[in-house]
């Protein structure tokens, strides 16, 4: 099993983690608990292998299934010993947002795609589950909260896949500073209040 495998299996676990969740906090049956684990786990991979022409991972190997199945029943029976689910979702999904965008970069550049590919496929690959996960909870989906850092962190982990093969590092390498940079970049968002500027509307000038 290749690295870019494994990365692609943490992502997916991870991801459903975080969307098994979000349906406990909806109050939903084990059905929907499978529905909202399989949108949000595998979302990202789905758009990143359509885009890049290959068979999503799911169709090409059943076991993605069993692994959002198995974190849909698992969350299903101890979500109720978490003391914040909230708190468990956002820490999941920034771990998870670093390992999908390792695992979307990577893929993109082992494939020979130029740069802004690289970029735009590690985005993503991150970002797609999780906004697929809000919209179908009918929840204000991350990377849409007001200033805070989300697809910014996806585009800098994106950008450290491209610089790192650039600069000669071996896969492994740019796939682990991938993760620290895109990780870190949310957790600073989430803990020290990391911000871009937004937009203030103003009055038209007469």
């Amino acid at each position: 099993m290749t690295p870019l495998v494994l990365l692609d299996y943490a992502a997916v676990l991870v991801f459903a983690l975080t969307g098994a969740l979000v349906a406990s906090r909806a109050q939903l049956d084990i059905v929907g608990f499978a529905f909202l684990a399989g949108v949000t786990g595998l979302g990202g991979g789905t758009l990143r292998d359509v885009l890049l022409d290959r068979t999503p991972i799911w169709v090409a190997d059943q076991t993605y299934l069993g692994v959002v199945t198995g974190a849909a029943v698992l969350v299903f029976f101890t979500a109720h010993l978490l003391e914040s689910r909230m708190k468990a979702i956002l820490w999941l999904d920034a771990f998870a947002l670093g390992v999908a965008v390792a695992a979307g970069a990577g893929l993109a550049q082992r494939l020979g795609q130029p740069p802004t590919v690289v970029m735009v496929m590690g985005i993503a690959t991150g970002c797609a589950g999780g906004l697929a996960r809000d919209v179908v909870a009918n929840e204000v989906p991350l990377v849409l909260k007001q200033g805070e850092l989300y697809v910014t962190c996806a585009l800098a982990g994106s950008l450290a896949t491209v610089l790192a093969i650039w600069l000669g590092a071996p896969p492994a390498m740019a796939a682990a500073l991938t993760a620290l940079v895109t990780i870190g970049l949310r957790a600073g968002s989430m803990v020290l209040g990391w911000r871009l500027p937004v937009y203030k509307p103003r009055p038209p000038r007469s």
